[in-house]
């Protein structure tokens, strides 16, 4: 493990808008060439340099072709020197419009020996090498790109702010505060000097163990947040799957017939509900069958039910329990179900009591797919297990593999130092726990990683971010 390096000091350029044809399109430089690298093509209304442009400050000009003087299209430039921009390099802004063939140009006459294409995140990279950023917030960068769904963006954005990272940092300082005592009574151990009273150790350590274990409980929550939950739709044939998937997505995506067996392979749409996006997957109905499309859709609900953040197990309120109902109730049993009694709008035959018995007191509700009934109340308790209505505070969430495999290793690091203490080992052995609680907490915000980490993170992102 290494903390932070320099960033290299050339200067880097590249579209930073998505590809395809807009209004407006960005092109975005940074490093120590990049207000030079504007001048060359630039010829503003000001008459003056780009050099003479105020710090963020807009100028309207022309971009040209410095060999010929042929003008390449009308842009508005915006200069943020440093360290006041996104990198905290000098960064030249140009806004022009958005066709591909005008942008390509303009970032073709930018390229020199003193200007390269940047790669994925190299921006974001500079911010966060340049100590702009921490590692947690450039990694909340792409989710509120990515965000799809309002508990999602929140989420991001708190993160993006340092809410997450401020919890982390201050319990990192407050190891860091036991870590230097702790040495402090190595250095001076031949003078019988204890800087840290072994009594106060204990407590600070379980303090410190009970706030990582907290933010580890977050993490299913978190995963929901930022990357959507799974809703798998099952039961038997001809029970109104498919209709209960249009109604939850108010429109007609999958086919519906009074023929059983319509649905032979697993169908998903996302929807937003709640704040939360939610993957909806219709799946082919279970039962007995010698039909090898059928077998092979209902091995396919299998694997979906497997996966599933909730499971709605549809029965037929009109008619009494099937033999294939009995199936449904079986491979169900245990999982995370909230048994939906359909047709509501007709005489109910069905004993739900026994479903949910034998589902393992799963919740039950009657809806009519046809008159619209109980489906706000089936919403709400989806939003509801997926720990939905709940705001989304900064800091509250742990969202990434990443942070909980951090936080798990200074859990351990601290659970070993609570080992130490209690056989009274010797301080040079509750140093190495406290450092490597320390160095857990570190990987998150960055301050302690390696260049495969960050290679891994940054190049997911999109070049020009």
């Amino acid at each position: 493990m290494t903390a932070r390096s320099a960033p290299t000091p050339d200067t880097i350029c590249a579209i930073a808008t998505a590809p395809g044809e807009a209004a407006i399109g960005v092109v975005r430089l940074s490093g120590p060439e990049a207000i030079a690298a504007g001048d060359r093509i630039l010829r503003l209304a000001l008459g003056r340099p780009l050099k003479a442009l105020g710090d963020r400050r807009v100028a309207f000009g022309q971009a040209v072709n410095p060999a010929d003087g042929c003008v390449i299209d009308e842009v508005l430039v915006t200069v943020m020197r440093a360290p006041n921009s996104y990198t905290r390099e000098d960064v030249v802004e140009l806004s022009c419009h958005g066709g591909a063939h005008v942008l390509e140009r303009i970032v073709g006459l930018l390229i020199s020996p003193d200007v390269r294409m940047a790669q994925p995140g190299e921006f974001t990279r500079r911010a966060f090498l340049n100590g702009r950023i921490d590692l947690a917030q450039a990694e909340a960068v792409m989710d509120v790109i990515r965000a799809q769904s309002d508990a999602g963006a929140r989420a991001a954005v708190a993160q993006l702010r340092g809410g997450l990272s401020a919890e982390i940092r201050t319990l990192q300082e407050r190891l860091v505060g036991l870590l230097v005592e702790v040495e402090a009574s190595i250095d001076f151990s031949e003078e019988g000097l204890e800087f840290l009273p072994r009594e106060a150790l204990p407590l600070a350590v379980d303090e410190a163990l009970c706030e990582i274990r907290r933010l580890l409980a977050t993490a299913d929550r978190g995963r929901i947040v930022r990357e959507g939950a799974s809703v798998v739709i099952a039961g038997r044939t001809n029970v109104g799957k498919s209709s209960l998937l249009n109604v939850l997505l108010r429109e007609n995506r999958a086919i519906v017939t009074p023929i059983p067996g319509t649905t032979r392979d697993t169908i998903e749409e996302v929807a937003d509900l709640g704040g939360i996006a939610v993957r909806l997957s219709d799946t082919a109905g279970v039962r007995h069958t010698n039909d090898p499309i059928e077998i092979e859709g209902i091995r396919r609900t299998r694997d979906a039910v497997d996966g599933a953040d909730v499971i709605l197990a549809v029965f037929d309120g009109s008619e009494p329990l099937a033999d294939d109902d009995r199936v449904v109730m079986a491979e169900l049993k245990g999982r995370p179900v909230i048994a939906v009694a359909n047709k509501a709008d007709l005489a109910q035959r069905v004993d739900m009591e026994a479903v949910s018995q034998a589902l393992g007191g799963a919740t039950i509700l009657r809806v009519s797919t046809l008159t619209r009934e109980g489906m706000d109340a089936l919403t709400n308790e989806i939003v509801s297990r997926l720990g939905g209505g709940v705001a989304v505070k900064e800091g509250a969430f742990v969202t990434k593999l990443r942070h909980v495999e951090a936080l798990k290793r200074a859990e351990a690091s601290l659970a070993h130092l609570e080992e130490t203490i209690a056989v009274r080992g010797p301080h040079e052995c509750l140093a190495l726990d406290l450092r490597g609680a320390v160095d857990g907490l570190g990987e998150i915000l960055g301050t302690v990683t390696t260049d495969d980490v960050l290679n891994e993170i940054f190049s997911k992102f999109c070049i020009g971010k």
